[in-house]
């Protein structure tokens, strides 16, 4: 098995450099992790690039939306939300709204337009989003950016993958935890109570030392997108879930349930970089060749991959365009048939 698990990951960090490039790929089994491998950052404009170690913290991209998922159970198990209530989005914007549930933001059926796009060029919210405005730091409200989009569908109805859906939630969650909107408590506060909420709640008792988040100008955690940690932190992350909610002592995390909650199916999506798609439950990803498998998606090819009846976890780094995305995929699903 070990000579199996190095030729797939020696292939994968060697792969063409058409096919991308891996940063970082960390195998746990059994929460033991039993291979890791690491990369190099490319050379840019700005300099040579560098080699990457188990101390390197990388971005997440939008597997930071499993992170919020994690955010919100936590918050309900305290009584400060409950994914079922209902919730209008008047007090943000001018606009009679029918009733939202959390559940339907977190299921991705927000009913907002939002074109979740990566490409210069295109027509894309998500780029405006995240990186207009002054120094390329995105909007200054991105839950309120997204909550003010037309409305295309009812809430629940239509299923449309959206990192706008996801800074609404993160926008909601600041002020339950804050206690009140930026024009109440100001943006500070904001950040602070999010911010402290997620390292006493979660980072600190997963040992996740190395993780930072990113906020906006209203101190909303952007939640879509913004996690930076090393692939040996994500892969506590991914443990958590596979754990079904218990940390690394044993300790009780994520309420009960919360597990299942994020990887009950609620829609399909055939474009994914999948054989056969990709499943979606709540703010995670499922595959369909891994019966009970989720996965928190990222661009450029980064996943947290756990299989609890395997008691596997697999973090994968790295650049790679999403043409060539499903070649990682097999790569990934080759070294998970490895073990």
């Amino acid at each position: 098995m070990t000579l199996a698990i190095d030729r797939c990951l020696d292939e994968m960090l060697h792969r063409p450099d058409s096919e991308g490039r891996t940063l970082a790929c960390v195998v746990s089994v059994g929460g033991e992790v039993v291979a890791e491998r690491y990369g190099s950052t490319p050379d840019t404009i700005f300099g040579p690039g560098s080699p990457v170690t188990r101390d390197s913290t990388l971005i997440s991209w939008s597997m930071a939306k499993s992170i919020t998922h994690a955010l919100v159970g936590i918050a309900q198990s305290d009584g400060l939300l409950s994914v079922d209530e209902n919730i209008a989005l008047t007090p943000w914007i001018e606009r009679n709204d029918p009733p939202t549930t959390w559940n339907d933001l977190l299921e991705m059926r927000s009913g907002l337009l939002f074109v979740e796009d990566y490409l210069d060029g295109e027509a894309s919210h998500c780029i405006e989003m995240l990186f207009s405005g002054e120094d390329s730091q995105g909007v200054d409200d991105m839950g309120l950016y997204a909550a003010s989009l037309p409305r295309v569908a009812q809430p629940g109805e239509q299923w449309s993958y959206s990192s706008g859906t996801t800074n609404v939630l993160c926008r909601m969650l600041g002020d339950r935890l804050a206690g009140g909107g930026v024009g109440e408590v100001g943006a500070t506060a904001r950040r602070k109570a999010i911010e402290q909420f997620a390292a006493e709640r979660l980072f600190r008792p997963l040992r996740m030392g190395s993780t930072s988040m990113k906020f906006d100008a209203t101190g909303t955690f952007v939640g879509s997108s913004f996690v930076y940690a090393t692939a040996r932190d994500f892969v506590q992350f991914g443990e958590l879930y596979r754990r079904n909610g218990y940390g690394p002592s044993g300790e009780r995390i994520l309420p009960q349930g919360w597990v299942e909650h994020g990887r009950t199916k609620v829609a399909h999506d055939p474009d994914g970089a999948g054989p056969f798609g990709f499943d979606y439950g709540r703010h995670w990803w499922l595959w369909p060749n891994l019966p009970g498998s989720m996965a928190a998606h990222g661009y450029q090819g980064q996943f947290i991959l756990v299989v609890p009846e395997r008691e596997l976890t697999l973090v994968h780094l790295g650049i790679t365009d999403v043409g060539v995305a499903p070649r990682l995929v097999e790569r990934i699903n080759e070294l998970v048939s490895a073990l």
